[in-house]
């Protein structure tokens, strides 16, 4: 099975990165976590971005806040997929993270998931890699069944207790 490459711009993106180290692990999915700078240490971001499929990776996951360049800045060095997580910081709530990492140019597309979207991201790169693997979209199909039931158990709740 293909790995997930997770980079975060700083360790203050941890908590959001631990969401989806938590998916991903829920699903045997196999990856790594590096602290990778945009600005602060951009050979070794795009080092690992260059270098990431041929060692093994099948999706990459790039969690920045503030000026988020690091999604942009990893897909400029791969093919292959790159999510990017915005992540809150400053005095933006996040809009500037959001708005860094959704506004690629033509050309170098990053996906984009919601601000703080730790679990999405992990999600949207199983969704990519079990496009190869039968496994991971069996498991993707019973997680969906169950947040499903989830729901039509507190809608049962809900209903009797205002009937």
């Amino acid at each position: 099975m293909k790995r997930v490459g997770i980079i975060m711009g700083s360790d203050s993106d941890l908590p959001i990165v631990q969401k989806t180290v938590e998916t991903l692990q829920s699903f045997g999915v196999p990856f790594e976590v590096h602290v990778y700078s945009a600005h602060r240490t951009p050979d070794e971001a795009k080092a690992f971005a260059a270098s990431a499929r041929e060692n093994g990776f099948g999706v990459l996951i790039a969690a920045a806040g503030m000026a988020a360049h690091l999604a942009g800045a990893v897909a400029a060095n791969t093919t292959l997929p790159v999510i990017g997580i915005p992540c809150k910081s400053g005095n933006l709530d996040g809009i500037d993270a959001l708005l860094s990492t959704v506004q690629m140019p033509s050309g170098i597309p990053v996906a984009t998931v919601a601000i703080g979207g730790g679990v999405n991201a992990a999600l949207l790169s199983i969704q990519i890699l079990s496009v190869e693997d039968a496994g991971l979209a069996q498991k993707l199909a019973e997680k969906r069944a169950a947040d499903a039931r989830k729901v039509l158990e507190k809608d049962a709740a809900i209903s009797a207790q205002y009937q």
